[in-house]
């Protein structure tokens, strides 16, 4: 079946719209009332709900203990696959924001989102505003014809700090009262992106060029690769995780064989025997350890955020592909913010 894109309307236009909606929602009489319509839930903070894990980590680095904020793609579950629960349906209800990738990452969420979002909640697609239509990537499980491109665009940090600068605005619209939290977090968010993307870049050049190249098991790299010159070959298991057909699986050997490619890579997320195969009938390097939407750590460790999880990615790619990864050492992953971790998932 062909995809189509939802319409979508522009995240300028909706903070325009604010004011309007607060006025419209209001009760002069009732002050509890005229709290709801300005986006704030009992204890004052507004209630944000976010998609995937990354998008999560760069809300909550943004907005602190501020909001009270929920990820709702669980941890272990593919973005792709996956299907909120009915008892979700009161967390949505109830959020004053939502900030989703949209490019139909995880269209079953979207689709109960838009079915149940309370009047004048708002909804930022942050991956569809960050990026242009010209700038769209299509590929193995995201061909043109169907008309989506690749969604895995947090893979680039500095898409992911344009990411950050759309959920400071929101925030800013909805609750200008903390604006000045708000303002400090993506400063100290910008400096931190910016450094790990140099870091990066710096460890990647150190990485012999003809093998400068990424077989992966899942679509997730295009724009990580795109950012740091590299080549995305292959995607051995793409979003539906099917496996390649015994001829395109030949064709993955004979292709890794001929390019002399030392590693390859998987998520430990999802175990891969037809990786493993590829790497005992090639001599490659099975690295399994790239990850889209899986922070590493638990909730609370200074590893658990956006950051941490590109880190880990970063090291594991250039360690693979015979890269010096000391440009990466010292980066430290933790959250930005002051306070407690308020993300629950």
């Amino acid at each position: 079946m062909s995809r189509r894109l939802l319409t979508r309307i522009p995240i300028f236009l909706l903070l325009l719209a604010l004011p309007l909606a607060a006025v419209a929602c209001g009760n002069d009489d009732d002050d509890g009332d005229a709290a709801a319509a300005n986006g704030d839930d009992a204890d004052g903070r507004l209630s944000v709900i976010t998609d995937v894990a990354p998008i999560t980590s760069i809300v909550e680095n943004i907005a602190g203990d501020a909001v009270e904020l929920r990820g709702m793609v669980p941890r272990g579950v593919s973005s792709h696959g996956f299907e909120p629960p009915p008892s979700d349906v009161q967390y949505l209800t109830e959020a004053d924001l939502f900030v989703y990738n949209g490019f139909y990452l995880a269209e079953p969420l979207y689709n109960l989102t838009e079915a149940n979002m309370k009047d004048g909640a708002v909804v930022l697609w942050i991956g569809e505003e960050t990026l242009p239509r010209d700038e769209w990537i299509f590929d193995f499980d995201f061909p043109e014809a169907e008309g989506v491109p690749n969604p895995h665009i947090w893979m680039d940090p500095i898409r992911a700090l344009t990411f950050a600068e759309l959920v400071h605005g929101g925030l800013v619209a909805l609750d200008p009262d903390n604006s000045d939290i708000y303002d400090a977090n993506l400063e100290a968010f910008r400096e931190k992106t910016e450094d790990l993307d140099s870091r990066i870049r710096e460890a990647v050049e150190t990485i012999p060029e003809d093998h400068r190249k990424l077989l992966t098991y899942h679509d997730c790299c295009p724009y990580f690769a795109e950012r740091y010159e590299m080549e995305v070959i292959g995607a051995v298991q793409p979003s539906d995780f099917t496996d390649p057909s015994a001829r395109e699986l030949a064709s993955i050997i004979d292709q890794v064989n001929e390019l002399g490619l030392p590693a390859i890579f998987g998520s430990e997320m999802f175990p891969s025997p037809v990786m493993e195969q590829i790497a005992r009938e090639t001599g490659a390097e099975f690295v399994d350890g790239i990850e889209d939407d899986e922070l590493p750590g638990d909730a609370g460790d200074p590893e658990h955020t956006y950051w941490g999880m590109m880190l880990d990615n970063a090291i594991s790619i250039v360690a693979g592909l015979r890269g010096d990864t000391s440009p990466l050492d010292g980066f430290d992953p933790s959250p930005v913010f002051s306070g407690e971790s308020v993300a629950r998932y």
